[in-house]
């Protein structure tokens, strides 16, 4: 008969218990930290609302209710934050439901105010809700956003990650800690595996520590101090086995994630129907009709008019710089073919940041490339001008393509706008990038630019065409101006 060492049973589950207690502690001052921060954007916008409605002058008769109305505001807020759940730390950290929820926490506050105005026939200045609604609603949104870029560099640094266990096969579990090692702004830190015991295993790159087998995953959980399992695609773990693993982790509050094998599918478009005690995983159509799209067109062409009537002069500077720069003087616009939405060829344009005779050098240089896919990438490229250099270090010499998002041949945010030989070269399930419009910024954008593999970045296009919303757009437009910042991968 089997026995057991209690003693060490004991210290595993101490030490299982001590990871849960420092990640509940520190999502708890997280999350505490949120509630003060609403509570202050609220009370500022109420005060900023009242001052731009009413003016800084004396406190008059008819504004002791709208004093009092800018101490209660912010209690509301926070209060319709908490009924939509922004507290709660599955919305937080990382995606957009975060941001969705305080937009729609707005929008729950401005029917409270309504119904309450209503009800008690108070007579509340329509100027004074417009302004202080949507102030609410940006700075909140603004507010959350930096200091969820404050985990995510804490998290870079290695700092406050959850320590996640593996459970499956070889190759699911070396794909997963590459992914996860490369996006650390999903806070999961690989610190163990368990791996099934039938196969004889020599040194595999990429393999996290072995703790066990698919029978040890309790006991590999107190020995590598995890606090988080993840169990990938593993016909030996049916449902009985996966629901054992489930209460022996109960007890020590160790968080249980099922990896599906869905690819690139994200949790909005997946909805869990129960059918006789079965999880049914139903899975959405992505959005790529209806209004949301239409919103997003005149989104696109609104914003990038405005964008280009703003930058118009700096657009100039930067065209003269070009054209008459050191390192080769020719025209300021570089003009090129890409594919657009359904294969459509369009003229992309982007400032010239390489000499005049880039393509006849590139014959030369072919044997150099750093690239693994069509694309022609080095990182320290000759032809490349001086001004050039200092345009690709901040994208600026992507500004152009303004102009192809007025015209509709492009979005802000979608897809790398391919070259035709790369198209010819793709798989079947690789058309699917064309069923949208390519993007002047994207996901691949904000991962890593030039740094990307060529697998990489068609995986990022394809998960940006399964997954698009509105406020995914508004996220990447965020991103990309820290990583234009940071000018990491451009070259």
């Amino acid at each position: 008969m089997k026995t057991v060492d209690l003693s060490k049973a004991a210290e595993q589950l101490r030490s299982g218990t001590r990871a849960s207690a420092a990640r509940a502690g520190w999502q708890n001052r997280y999350a505490l930290t949120l509630f003060v921060i609403d509570f202050v954007v609220g009370l500022g916008a109420a005060s900023w609302a009242l001052v731009l409605r009413f003016g800084s002058s004396g406190v008059e008769p008819h504004m002791r209710d709208y004093l009092l109305l800018t101490f209660i505001l912010p209690l509301g807020w926070t209060a319709c934050l908490a009924l939509n759940r922004a507290y709660e730390a599955r919305h937080l950290f990382v995606g957009t439901e975060e941001y969705a929820r305080v937009f729609r926490a707005g929008l729950a506050l401005t029917a409270a105010l309504a119904i309450v105005s209503f009800s008690f026939d108070l007579r509340l200045a329509r100027g004074y809700v417009i302004i202080v609604i949507p102030l609410l609603i940006l700075v909140d949104l603004g507010a959350r956003f930096l200091f969820r870029q404050r985990l995510h560099r804490s998290w870079a640094r290695g700092q406050r990650l959850h320590r996640v266990l593996l459970v499956g096969h070889v190759n699911s579990v070396v794909d997963l800690t590459h992914r996860l090692s490369r996006e650390r702004f999903h806070g999961l830190g690989v610190v163990g595996a368990c791996l099934p015991a039938d196969k004889e295993r020599g040194f595999i790159s990429g393999l996290p520590p072995v703790y066990g087998t698919l029978d040890d995953v309790a006991t590999a959980v107190g020995r590598s101090d995890a606090d988080t399992v993840i169990v990938l695609s593993c016909p030996e773990l049916d449902g009985p086995a996966i629901r054992r693993l489930a209460w022996q982790l109960e007890r020590d509050e160790i968080d249980l994630i099922l990896a599906s094998t869905l690819v690139d599918v994200a949790g909005d478009r997946t909805t869990i129907r129960p059918v006789d005690g079965l999880p049914m995983l139903h899975v959405e159509h992505p959005k790529l009709k209806g209004s949301s799209r239409a919103v997003k067109e005149i989104f696109d062409r609104v914003g990038a008019s405005m964008l280009l009537l703003l930058a118009s002069p700096f657009l100039a500077v930067i065209a003269l710089m070009v054209k008459f720069g050191p390192g080769g003087r020719g025209p300021a616009i570089f003009k090129q073919e890409r594919v657009g939405k359904d294969g459509r060829p369009f003229m992309l344009y982007k400032f010239r940041t390489m000499q005049v005779d880039a393509e006849a050098q590139l014959r030369i240089l072919g044997e150099l490339n750093e690239s693994d896919g069509a694309l022609f990438k080095m990182k320290q490229d000759p032809r490349v001008t001086p001004v050039g250099r200092h345009l690709r270090r901040f994208s600026l010499d992507e500004l152009p393509q303004l102009v192809n998002v007025v015209k509709g041949d492009m979005s802000l945010v979608g897809p790398r706008p391919p070259l035709a030989k790369e198209v010819a070269d793709y798989p079947s399930d690789m058309l699917r990038r064309l069923v949208v419009k390519p993007g002047l910024t994207g996901l691949w954008q904000v991962s890593g630019r030039s740094d990307l593999s060529w697998e990489e970045s068609i995986r990022l296009d394809l998960t940006y065409v399964e997954n698009w919303s509105l406020v995914m757009d508004l996220t990447i437009l965020a991103r990309t101006v820290s990583a234009v910042v940071r000018s990491s991968g451009a070259y």
